[in-house]
């Protein structure tokens, strides 16, 4: 099987960490997408770059703290002031690169570091300057980055952004910050990804040369960088133009011109550093795949709170209309506005035909209160529906809330998602009047056997409806539950009587058809409504933009490349060695 090109993995994991979102808050999270953006930066500023240009100077990097005189040692290495330094911190804001004469084409262009645009000093963060000088060897640049711990995150952050662009990191500290733990955050990361590592200590007294010295190179051996070189800078005065001693970096200088000049060493050097940089993609790239799945499973997790929470919703209001709750208040008023005393029921339960007369005399004013009863069961199913669907809104607000991702979810909505959707109450009271007149229908359109349609015309389509609506609402499973309290009682009790006066009319197994349908419809028109006020919450989510497919896209990236990277000879192969 072809060995898949390296460079063409490279770009398509490149395209894969750049798409990530991750915008659910946690510790996971907020790690990984800080390396998915500077694994980004680095793939454009060095790796791509440097697989497609191995001819390219060796780019040496000197960084450090605020005050370690890593200008002054630029200067010093090429015996001339390219890079000004000043008791003023912090001094270096643009990054200045030197090169011999003959390499300005590998530096003037966007070949190498293309994310910086060449300009002078004097255009500010974003820029690089470029200096020539003869006096460095061709095959070799400088990079006077700015202060690792500057007070200025632009530059901590272009500091960060250049040492990830080195061929070689110089790192610079002093006999008295050695032991800082900034810079040793860098080197741990430097030990992370095999770079090639040169360390200079700098303003060493005399007499502490040998003890100091020797705590650091201990020191870098625990951390897992033993083979780095490491260069004293005695402590000493500085000559008129600012330059340290020519003999003071003299071991320094010869060891960079040795690595210019042996193309050997040289290749070695990028191999080392270039191939670290790419097999450490192979250890935390799989962290951004984990926090991808995180992230899924976090919004997995938020959107059954939403759910579950309309899911309740949906059980309650399902329970409190069968179970008599609807038969209180102001809808059992108007009910017993709409029997009378009962005179009605004994009536229906009585010949029919002795009754026509007297049937039509009582129910002269049926047609009014049957008018009100069902406007107040319209009111007190809207007045349920709306508090459950609130109450739900409610409850995925403190759900999401409590939960660490959530929260910030809560925090960045453009709505009040506490509470249910401005159109709630329009909906509500449509679905209520639609369901109304859906019960009309269904009983509009029943079988009454010509018997007894006298009671049926007695009572109208709105009579029979609200009787139906009632009986609907005190049903459990198609059946009248015994009511545990005395409010409950009457309500059920008023039920029963609807039903004994549905079954003198249709008979009770078409009754309990009726019920069944019109209780189906309720159902379906409240869950479809409850459905759409949750799916506010789902396209929330949606919004936030975390794609599945990312995590699956970058694992398969990585593997890709992480197979070409066995069998790419620019990453070391029999060029690896230990650089000396």
């Amino acid at each position: 099987m072809e060995t898949p090109q390296l460079d063409s993995a490279l770009a398509k994991l490149r395209a894969a960490l750049a798409g990530i979102r991750l915008p659910l808050e946690s510790p996971s999270a907020l790690a990984a997408a800080d390396y998915a953006r500077r694994q980004v930066v680095q793939l454009d500023d060095y790796i791509l770059p440097r697989l497609a240009e191995q001819n390219a100077p060796l780019l040496a990097v000197v960084g450090g703290s605020t005050g370690a005189g890593k200008s002054t040692l630029v200067n010093s290495l090429v015996r001339r002031v390219v890079s000004p330094s000043s008791v003023l911190r912090p001094t270096t804001r643009t990054p200045i690169l030197v090169h011999n004469p003959a390499d300005r084409h590998w530096f003037d262009s966007e070949r190498i570091l293309p994310g910086l645009r060449r300009g002078g000093d004097e255009d500010g963060v974003g820029a690089l300057s470029l200096a020539e000088d003869l006096t460095l060897p061709a095959g070799l640049a400088l990079l006077d980055a700015p202060d690792i711990d500057s007070v200025v995150a632009e530059n901590r952050q272009l500091a960060t952004q250049l040492l990830d662009a080195a061929d070689l990191w110089i790192f610079l500290t002093t006999a008295v910050r050695y032991a800082d733990a900034v810079p040793w955050e860098y080197l741990r990361q430097a030990a992370d990804r095999n770079a090639l590592v040169a360390v200079v200590l700098d303003r060493v007294p005399a007499i502490a040369t040998r003890e100091v010295s020797g705590y650091l190179a201990d020191m870098l051996r625990q951390r897992g960088l033993g083979s780095s070189k490491l260069f004293c800078v005695p402590e000493t005065e500085l000559d008129e133009n600012g330059l340290l001693p020519q003999a003071m970096v003299s071991e320094l200088t010869r060891w960079l011109a040795e690595l210019a000049q042996d193309s050997a060493a040289r290749r070695r050097a990028v191999a080392q550093t270039l191939g670290g940089a790419v097999q450490a993609m192979s250890r935390n790239v799989p962290k951004v795949v984990q926090a991808l799945r995180e992230q899924e499973a976090e919004l997995v997790g938020l959107r059954e709170m939403a759910s579950r929470a309309y899911r309740e919703a949906n059980a309650r209001i399902a329970e409190q209309t069968t179970n008599g709750t609807m038969l209180r208040g102001e809808v059992l008023a108007r009910w017993h506005d709409f029997v009378g005393t009962g005179q009605f029921f004994r009536a229906v339960e009585q010949k029919i035909g002795s009754l026509r007369d007297r049937i039509t005399a009582f129910f002269s004013g049926t047609s009014k209160h049957a008018a009100e009863t069902g406007a107040a069961i319209r009111a007190g199913l809207e007045i349920l529906i709306r508090q459950e669907a609130e109450a739900a809104a409610g409850r995925v607000h403190d759900a999401w809330e409590a939960d660490p991702a959530g929260r910030g979810v809560v925090v960045g909505a453009s709505w009040d998602i506490g509470h249910g959707s401005p159109s709630l109450a329009g909906a509500v009271g449509d679905l209520v009047r639609a369901w109304e007149a859906d019960v009309l229908q269904l009983v509009g359109e029943a079988e009454v056997p010509k018997r007894v349609q006298p009671r049926y015309q007695a009572l109208g389509v709105s009579g029979v409806s609200a009787s139906l609506m009632v009986f609907v609402f005190a049903q459990t499973g198609g059946l009248i539950d015994v009511a545990a309290d005395a409010a409950d009682r009457v309500a059920v009790g008023t039920a029963a009587l609807a039903g004994r006066a549905l079954d003198a009319i249709f008979g009770p197994q078409e009754v309990r058809r009726l019920a069944l349908s019109a209780k189906n419809n309720l159902d379906y028109r409240i869950s479809e409504l409850l459905n759409t006020e949750e799916y506010r919450y789902g396209k929330l989510l949606d919004e936030l933009g975390v794609d599945p497919a990312i995590a699956v896209e970058l694992a398969g990236a990585l593997a890709e490349t992480e197979f070409a990277r066995q069998g790419d000879s620019r990453l070391g192969g029999d060029l690896m060695g230990e650089v000396r």
